[in-house]
Formats: C-alpha cells, structure tokens, sequence
C-alpha cells in the first residue's frame, strides 16, 4: 500500500511553525502523504500575528469537495477555521464525504495571545463540529472557553472537564495539560465506553513551543490509521512531540517563540 493520505484542513502559517505548514511536515515525519483544505490566511511570526484574513466559507467546501472526489483520504485534522460559516462549511462537509479519523483542534487564541477564533464562531465549533469529531484535542484555555467556565487549574478538574466536553458529541477527548504548573505534562484521553488514561511527559524548558498543539493533533491523525486504537497513536504523538521540543532550540527562524523541531530523527 502507498503513503496514507492525511487531510489539514486549516489556517495558513507563513512562519512555518504552526498551521498547515506544520501539518505537513508532522504528516510526513509519520510516514504519511499531507494534503491541504486551506481554510484561513494569517500574517505571522515567531512573535505574533498581524492579521488574518478569512477564506470564503463556500470556497474552503469547494477545496474540499474538489480534492475528496478524487482523493482517498485516511484521516483528517482540522485546525485554524476563524468563522463560524467557514466551521459550518467544514463540519457539514465531514458529514457529506464520510471522513474517517477526524481530529479536531480547536485552534482559538495564538500563544501570542491573538484571537484566531471569532467569539461567534464558539458556537458552530460546539454544535456543529465537535460531534463529528473521532477525537479532540483543545488545550485548558480552549476546554474553559468550550465549556464557559473557568481553566481548570488541577487534575481533578480537568477530568471533570474532559468528561464534559464529551457531552458535545466527539467520540474521545485529549484534554492537554501543558499550562498546568509541575516538571510533567499531564493530558487526559477519555472516551465514551472507556477509562480515562494519562499521559505524563516531561516538560521540556524551552521558549520555542510555537505549533504545539497543531504538531500535536497532526501526528495523532497521520498515526490513527497506523496504530491499534487511539490510546496508541496518542503515546507514539506525544513522544514524538516531546523529542521535537526538546530538540527545538536547533531551529533558528526568528526573534520570538521559535517552533519545535519537526524533523528532529534525520536532521543532524
């Protein structure tokens, strides 16, 4: 069998840390052959964001009923929408074309703290997105903004937390813990049938973390269709993501938060 075709399905990152850019390069650090659905335009650094520019919601369903009529496509990871038509677009188009391993990311603030969400977007992102998601991967700020209710600020809560955010509809939740304080990183998978299970890694002591969580939910979509069940493509992800962090300093593409080290196993 050739390379699985693995679908990014979100905002465009000039800096190539985060986005589509940083989709592409995770996909194919996994094995797998990336294709794009471009869902947003951003005007950005390793030190903020300037702008961002929408694309037309029916043209982001032209993109993607174009390329899944002649593409077999394995998983999906959608990312950065900005609108709630584009979010509409995108969750009535999963629908349409019967996408498999759909992983959501619900992208909503940068790390520079720019909004790359429209507040009204929240919404379309709850209703109409979330319950056809196979997983969803929203850090403890995004968990509270789904939610509407303050970050949680212990594990306890974020088990309550991931639980809740199960009763929008996903199948399984990966509740990142990386704001929490303490030398681990503690995310949370829970799915319905299931037992919640943790995933501790070290914390990495480095300024470049910019493309975490898009690095993050497109390894997991490129490894669904390669590992046994999500538990798995989950662990193989995070050990990938925690090695790129730590070899993140070896990249030099601004001033600013710096992103992480896609190709950290064959670059010397």
């Amino acid at each position: 069998m050739s390379a699985y075709n693995i679908v990014s399905i979100a905002g465009s990152d000039p800096s190539g840390g985060a986005g589509i850019q940083a989709d592409l390069k995770a996909f194919s650090a996994h094995g797998a052959f990336g294709m794009t659905v471009v869902a947003a335009l951003t005007a950005q650094s390793t030190r903020g964001v300037t702008g961002v520019h929408p694309i037309p919601a029916d043209f982001v369903a032209h993109q993607m009923d174009t390329l899944f009529s002649d593409a077999t496509v394995h998983a999906v990871k959608v990312g950065m929408l900005g609108t709630a038509e584009v979010t509409e677009a995108v969750a009535e188009a999963i629908g349409r074309h019967g996408l498999p391993h759909v992983v959501v990311d619900p992208v909503m603030v940068a790390k520079s703290g720019d909004r790359l969400l429209e507040p009204s977007a929240v919404d379309a992102l709850r209703t109409r997105l979330l319950p056809r998601a196979d997983l969803v991967t929203p850090n403890l700020p995004e968990a509270a903004d789904l939610l509407d209710e303050p970050e949680a600020a212990d594990l306890a809560t974020m088990h309550e937390q991931a639980l809740r955010l199960l009763e929008f509809g996903p199948r399984a939740v990966l509740l990142k813990g990386g704001h929490l304080a303490g030398e681990d990183c503690v995310d949370i998978l829970v799915a319905k049938g299931s037992a919640p299970v943790e995933f501790r890694s070290p914390r990495v002591r480095t300024r470049n973390t910019h493309g975490t969580g898009c690095t993050l939910s497109s390894s997991i979509a490129a490894l669904l269709p390669q590992r046994p069940d999500t538990a798995s493509a989950v662990g193989d992800a995070k050990a990938y993501l925690t090695e790129a962090l730590r070899r993140a300093d070896e990249i030099d593409a601004g001033g600013g938060q710096g992103p992480v080290h896609h190709f950290h196993a064959w670059w010397k």
